[in-house]
């Protein structure tokens, strides 16, 4: 299983440069370019670390991490900060970070860090404290605390990427929701709208649900607005959904 990488900094340029070597190294990297939405970016996808800037708009790392430690989740962060005095060192340990490096860095050494940490704290991402209910539909059972599908009694195979949609359908049901709606529910303003990236998540997801994906029961196209979830699998009706959310 590769590692996943969430990069969390405000620039832009940083952000493409540790995309690109992570990446060049084996790795899957995600981005984000604030703080403040670390922790809702966290319930739609579980990465390996995070690689967390301290010297951000808005909320910054520090704060970000103090608000992922209270609320009991022990993902490993490693600071990556342009403050290089040793208070700063030691707060951003005091506050619960598995490492601390200061920019620029040396790619190697980077690398390094990021693979002691994951050895330290084994590869597979730290659970959300989640404290919702498993959600059932058709023969299916969606557990929030373990992340994974359970089909009468087998697991399914599920990426991050299936989990994270699914786990929005499953809180907007009957809903219609847009291919714009649905992109800033997974994404934010991180990355460029496009219809044919959902669309292709979209069928991924119906790949391991839908016993015909052409001819979908759970998530249904609803034509010129976006997507339906329908947990019981009835035959739709464009007039039992509610409102699309914009």
């Amino acid at each position: 299983m590769k590692p996943h990488v969430l990069v969390v900094d405000d620039d832009p340029v940083v952000r493409d440069l540790l995309r690109r070597l992570l990446q060049t190294h084996g790795m899957d990297v995600s981005v984000l370019h604030d703080g403040s939405g670390l922790r809702r970016r966290l319930t739609l996808e579980r990465p390996s670390l995070i690689l967390l800037d301290i010297m951000m708009p808005n909320c910054d790392g520090l704060q970000a991490l103090k608000s992922l430690r209270d609320a009991g989740d022990d993902l490993p962060v490693i600071f990556l900060s342009g403050r290089v005095g040793v208070t700063d060192r030691v707060a951003g340990l005091e506050y619960g970070a598995d490492d601390y490096l200061t920019k620029p860095c040396d790619s190697r050494e980077l690398l390094a860090r990021i693979h002691a940490v994951l050895r330290r704290r084994g590869r597979v991402p730290s659970a959300a404290p989640e404290q919702r209910e498993t959600f059932s539909f058709g023969p299916f059972v969606l557990d929030f605390t373990t992340r994974t599908l359970v089909r009468n009694g087998t697991r399914m195979e599920l990426r991050e990427g299936e989990y994270a949609l699914l786990k929005i359908f499953s809180a907007h049901p009957l809903t219609v929701l847009s291919r714009a709606r649905l992109h800033d529910l997974l994404h934010g303003d991180d990355y460029a709208f496009r219809d044919r990236s959902l669309d292709v998540s979209a069928w991924r997801l119906r790949r391991v649900i839908e016993s015909d994906p052409s001819n979908p029961r759970y998530v249904q196209t609803v034509r010129n607005k976006g997507y339906i979830f329908v947990p019981d699998a009835r035959e739709f009706s464009e007039l039992d959904a509610v409102p699309e959310v914009a």
